[in-house]
């Protein structure tokens, strides 16, 4: 009868070893998954941009309509600045804001063209080295500076 008691008592808890498998599993299994996960965090930033030059594209076309010619100020779309930051949900924020991941701006303006750019900043610009900075034109015609496939 003394033995039952001794047992009892030795397997209360956990054994350093028990302890230490976890620890090797959970390492292992967050080593696969954070890497996938940081890479739908930049694809998600992304998006953002995308986004948000398109909706430029489509307030240019509506400009071109009623003005015969393209704007190269972003206030005249309806933005509050020009360079326009966003943040990741593609809101626009203020220029040197912490949460702002891309500055979009106008160039190659004439009457007739038009270039919006969406450039990474902060730690998006480190993360996607695929893409880089986005562009879009007058014609539709989509670019990436760092030449990556799928990144719009």
């Amino acid at each position: 009868m003394l033995l039952a008691p001794k047992l009892m008592a030795r397997q209360r808890g956990v054994t350093m070893l028990e302890l230490l498998i976890v620890v090797v599993i959970v390492a292992i299994i967050t080593a696969f998954a954070y890497p996938s996960y940081m890479q739908y965090v930049v694809s998600t930033k992304r998006t953002a941009a995308t986004v948000t030059l398109m909706q430029i594209a489509e307030r240019q076309q509506q400009f071109f309509m009623d003005n015969k010619s393209y704007t190269n100020d972003l206030t005249n779309l309806g933005y509050a600045a020009n360079p326009l930051s966003i943040n990741d949900s593609g809101n626009s924020v203020a220029a040197g804001d912490g949460d702002s991941v891309y500055t979009i701006t106008l160039s190659n303006i004439t009457a007739t063209t038009y270039t919006a750019t969406a450039a990474p900043l902060q730690g998006q610009l480190s993360r996607d080295t695929d893409c880089g900075s986005l562009t879009l034109n007058q014609a539709g015609a989509r670019g990436n500076s760092a030449g990556g496939e799928g990144c719009w």
